[in-house]
C-alpha cells in the first residue's frame, strides 16, 4: 500500500470517532458541529489526496507514452536513414539504374505509411507504427486499399481499431520463438461495396494453436468483423465487417 491510499484510509477512519460521539451524545449540539466539520475536512483531505493520485497517474501515463512515441520515432528515423545512405552510396558510385530502384522503395515506403495514417483511428495507427518496438519475433506488414479510411466508412471504426490491435496483439504473444528469421504476419485491409475485409497471413510457428485459437474466438465475439469461414487455419484467416445502414 502506497502512502496516497494509506492516507485515504486514514482519512475516512478518522470520521468514524466523531461520528460515534455525535451519536452517543445528541444532546450536544456542539459535538455535532464539530462532528460536522471533521466530516467536511476529511472529505476535503481525501478530494485532495485522490486529485495527487490522479495526477500521479496523468504523469506517468504520459511519461509512458512520449517514452513509447520516442522508441518508434527513433526506429522510423533509423531505417530512412538507412535508406539515405544507400541511395547516397549509389549516387557515389554512379549506379542509376540501382538509384531508380532505391527511390522507388522509399516511395512505396511512404506511400504506405500515408495510408497508415489515413485510417483514422490514432489508437490503432500508434499501434501499427510502433510495433516493431514491442516484439523482435514477429516482423508485421501491413497492405492498405485505397479509400479504407476507417473513420470515414460506414462501419464501427473504433470497434473494427480494436479487434485489429487484438488479433495482432494474439499472433504476437502465441508466436514460438524463433532461431532464425522472425516470424511474418501479414495483414491486408480492402473493401467492396458491401463490407471492409481484413485478411491476415502469417507465417512461422506458434506456441499452442489451440490457446491462439480460443484467443481469437474470444477476442472476435460480439466484434464487428466476423470470420468469413468458420475453422479458418491460423495462417490465413479472412474476416468482414458489413456496412452499416
Amino acid at each position: 500500500m502506497n502512502r496516497l491510499q494509506l492516507a485515504k484510509r486514514l482519512a475516512a477512519m478518522s470520521v468514524v470517532l466523531p461520528a460515534a460521539a455525535s451519536f452517543i451524545w445528541e444532546e450536544l449540539l456542539w459535538l455535532h458541529a464539530l462532528a460536522l466539520l471533521w466530516l467536511a475536512g476529511a472529505a476535503i483531505c481525501w478530494i485532495g489526496i485522490e486529485r495527487k493520485h490522479h495526477s500521479g497517474q496523468m504523469r506517468r501515463t504520459i511519461h509512458t507514452l512520449q517514452a513509447a512515441s520516442n522508441r518508434t520515432l527513433n526506429h522510423h528515423r533509423h531505417d530512412w536513414m538507412n535508406d539515405l545512405q544507400v541511395l547516397y552510396g549509389y549516387i557515389r558510385m554512379q549506379k542509376p539504374d540501382k538509384m531508380v530502384e532505391c527511390v522507388e522503395k522509399i516511395k512505396d515506403r511512404m506511400a504506405e505509411e500515408s495510408r497508415i495514417a489515413k485510417l483514422g483511428e490514432p489508437a490503432l495507427i500508434h499501434y501499427i507504427q510502433s510495433f516493431r518496438t514491442l516484439t523482435n519475433a514477429v516482423q508485421l506488414r501491413v497492405e492498405i486499399a485505397e479509400g479504407v479510411h476507417l473513420t470515414e466508412l460506414p462501419v464501427d471504426s473504433s470497434g473494427i481499431s480494436e479487434s485489429l490491435i487484438e488479433i495482432m496483439n494474439a499472433y504476437r504473444f502465441a508466436a514460438a520463438p524463433a532461431l532464425g528469421e522472425p516470424a511474418v504476419l501479414t495483414m491486408k485491409l480492402s473493401m467492396d461495396d458491401h463490407a471492409l475485409y481484413a485478411a491476415f497471413y502469417y507465417q512461422g510457428e506458434l506456441t499452442s494453436e489451440q490457446r491462439f485459437a480460443s484467443k481469437i474466438n474470444q477476442q472476435l465475439e460480439g466484434a464487428p468483423l466476423r470470420p468469413v469461414e468458420a475453422g479458418q487455419p491460423y495462417g490465413n484467416m479472412l474476416l468482414r465487417a458489413e456496412w452499416r445502414a
